[in-house]
């Protein structure tokens, strides 16, 4: 697979089917995704994979639980344009491939609810960095995930990056036994698509070019 067909099909999936996915393709997976651009190659990125037998005991012990107070705020309050229209035209976009009116409160939290249950993956991976590190440190996050979603693309594993864990903080941090001087950025399941599933239809815009990008 070509690196700009993996770009092309890699999409957060949020159906996905009870086909596993063994240990030993994660690790290969996060091996290479580890060729990641890292800054100062500090790799900061720390990963706690959930798989099989685990991720039933961590969808159990994650039932009860309540949201928490993020430790970060995942958007910036008050988003402004072309960004607040940005994330509200795919809002509601996905709500409509599940029929789900915007009126229908109870119904967007059901959907919402799913990701305590990483849309059905049998697999799912945390990454934490730690809280001494900085802007630059995050931005290595992004790319060591965006790595490894490519190549899980061309291994035919889907993904789907949720920053939705960030209010399952406290939760997540004990089940896997993070150290405190670790924060959770986000989640990620892993699986396969549900193709048959509505809401994977849905394939979000990009902004034109000349909206974002100038050439001085």
């Amino acid at each position: 697979m070509l690196v700009s067909e993996a770009v092309a099909r890699r999409k957060s999936v949020r159906s996905f089917t009870s086909e596993p996915v063994d240990d030993d393709t994660i690790r290969r997976l996060l091996e290479a995704a580890a060729r990641a651009p890292s800054g100062g190659n500090v790799q900061p990125w720390r990963i706690y994979v959930v798989n099989g037998d685990t991720m039933t005991r961590f969808r159990e012990f994650i039932a009860d639980r309540p949201i928490e107070a993020g430790e970060y705020d995942i958007y910036p309050p008050k988003l402004w344009e072309p960004y607040r229209t940005n994330r509200f035209t795919i809002g509601e976009q996905m709500y409509a491939t599940l029929g789900i009116d915007r009126d229908d409160k109870e119904g967007r939290m059901r959907q919402f609810a799913r990701n305590d249950e990483f849309f059905g993956a049998p697999a799912a991976l945390f990454c934490f960095i730690d809280r001494r590190m900085g802007p630059p440190q995050w931005s290595d996050l992004g790319m060591f995930l965006q790595t490894f979603m490519l190549l899980a693309q061309e291994a035919g594993i889907d993904t789907c990056p949720q920053e939705y864990w960030s209010v399952r903080h406290g939760a997540v941090r004990e089940f896997v036994a993070a150290p405190e001087e670790e924060l959770l950025f986000c989640g990620m399941a892993i699986g396969h698509a549900d193709w048959d599933a509505p809401v994977n239809t849905l394939v979000s815009e990009r902004m034109p070019l000349d909206e974002w990008a100038r050439f001085v």
